[in-house]
């Protein structure tokens, strides 16, 4: 297949042209039955694995052609986001932990064509017989140096016992890996090496050191204002080491009428993903997270990172900083250091900055997030969301956000002013023929 053949998909993912790490990954395609692809976070590998992948699949079958294997839940969400997007007329399914089994039987039901799964969750369905692993011919491990790791490896060994027909395969990271296990057979793999970019990405970069007082959560929400040109604040990720600490941060910000949501890795599934969701729709500009957000999520447009805690590691460090300056961005960076507290060896910064006492940013939003109950598996699409606030709710289609469609839920973002009043004049209206419940995040 041919790059032009592509492009109606491409863009509906925003993308106008590949960029040349991709177009190196088709070429792949067709000089290697493996390949290795090393680039920094923010590059694009999602797409640039998955032209590879639709060069070597073949017509639907009724039966597994390709499983891509990530090592989280929200980068698998990531991904099978976008396949479905590029593989028009190929099914997708997505298998995680904390998502409903009894979906995921039932989606299995009918055989995908592609299937995209944590570790864990894929041996499981393998077990149960779920998934034939028979006719998979391509195989794709993203962030295989997390795949790999202690915890998951042994899961990845029974996984490549069952997978006897694999032909073509594609291992992605952002750093580059100097042993594979002996269970990962590989004979002449092409690299594809574009990690020096990286360099690229830190010209892109302003990282500033910023001296706090005493009390850190003051001189956070200092530095929030101050960097805020506008009532609304551009997209930031706070990041801190422990999630006692994410959810110290957040009240303390919710306190204070700063619209912010809250990652980490003990909320459940669904309430990371309406972090994400609100995050990206612009209802909570201001998200404060783990490292869990640092790498394998789906997160546009991020201005600014604040290191609120110095990261333990320089991988750490990398991968956090690279939410921001992805493609042809810029963005800025702030490490916040406490009295008396020495930068890590490991940042290196572009000077210092001096918060601006005076800054009265509100940071709030003119965007919420309604969630609908009822989503893909009640054959809801974003086309009947959008009928339905415009005829019902009277809204132009102008003034709605992006909508995020999930297995039995929707959200979708509206003007801040108008969504109670919304909600109470669309609670007795239907939808697609039945009554929903709707709820403001």
């Amino acid at each position: 297949m041919r790059e032009k053949e592509f492009l109606p998909n491409l863009e509906k993912l925003g993308i106008s042209e590949i960029n040349d790490m991709q177009k190196r990954s088709m070429a792949a395609a067709s000089e290697s039955k493996e390949i290795i692809l090393v680039a920094p976070t923010g590059s694009g590998k999602t797409v640039a694995f998955t032209l590879p992948m639709l060069k070597w699949l073949n017509p639907p079958t009724g039966r597994v052609q390709a499983i891509i294997i990530a090592p989280s839940r929200e980068l698998v969400i990531q991904i099978a986001g976008v396949v479905r997007e590029l593989a028009s007329g190929f099914k997708v399914s997505s298998l995680y932990g904390g998502h409903n089994v009894e979906d995921e039987v039932n989606t299995l039901s009918v055989t995908p064509d592609i299937i995209v799964a944590t570790p864990g969750r894929l041996l499981d369905h393998l077990k149960r017989g779920n998934v034939d692993p028979t006719p998979t011919r391509i195989l794709i491990l993203d962030e295989y140096d997390k795949s790999l790791e202690l915890g998951f490896e042994d899961d990845m060994r029974k996984i490549f016992n069952r997978l006897k027909n694999v032909s073509r395969i594609i291992l992605t990271s952002a750093t580059a890996s100097t042993t594979l296990p002996a269970f990962i057979k590989l004979d002449d793999p092409l690299e594809i090496d574009f990690s020096s970019n990286s360099g690229d990405v830190r010209d892109r970069m302003k990282i500033y050191r910023v001296e706090t007082d005493k009390d850190k959560l003051e001189s956070l929400l200092g530095l929030l204002k101050s960097i805020s040109k506008e009532d609304i604040p551009d997209r930031t990720i706070v990041f801190v080491n422990h999630r006692e600490s994410a959810v110290r941060v957040a009240e303390f910000l919710k306190k204070h009428k700063v619209a912010c949501a809250l990652y980490h890795g003990e909320l459940d599934q669904f309430q990371r993903e309406d972090a994400i969701s609100m995050f990206n729709n612009g209802s909570a500009p201001i998200l404060i997270a783990t490292d869990l957000a640092a790498r394998g999520l789906d997160i546009r447009g991020v201005s600014n990172i604040i290191h609120y805690h110095q990261p333990l590691t320089p991988e750490t460090y990398t991968h956090r900083n690279g939410r921001t300056a992805r493609v042809d961005a810029s963005g800025d960076i702030y490490v916040l250091t406490g009295p008396d507290e020495e930068l890590k060896p490991f940042i290196e910064t572009d000077g210092t900055y001096r918060p601006d006492p005076n800054a009265s940013s509100a940071l709030i939003s003119d965007k919420a997030t309604i969630r609908i109950s009822a989503g893909r598996k009640e054959k809801l699409s974003k086309g009947d969301i959008v009928g339905f606030l415009c005829k019902e709710g009277r809204l132009e289609s102008s003034e709605i956000g992006p909508i995020t469609l999930s297995d039995h839920h929707a959200l979708v973002a509206v003007p801040s002013v108008k969504a109670l009043s919304l909600i109470k004049h669309l609670e007795p209206k239907k939808i697609k023929g039945n009554r929903r419940k709707l709820t403001l995040l």
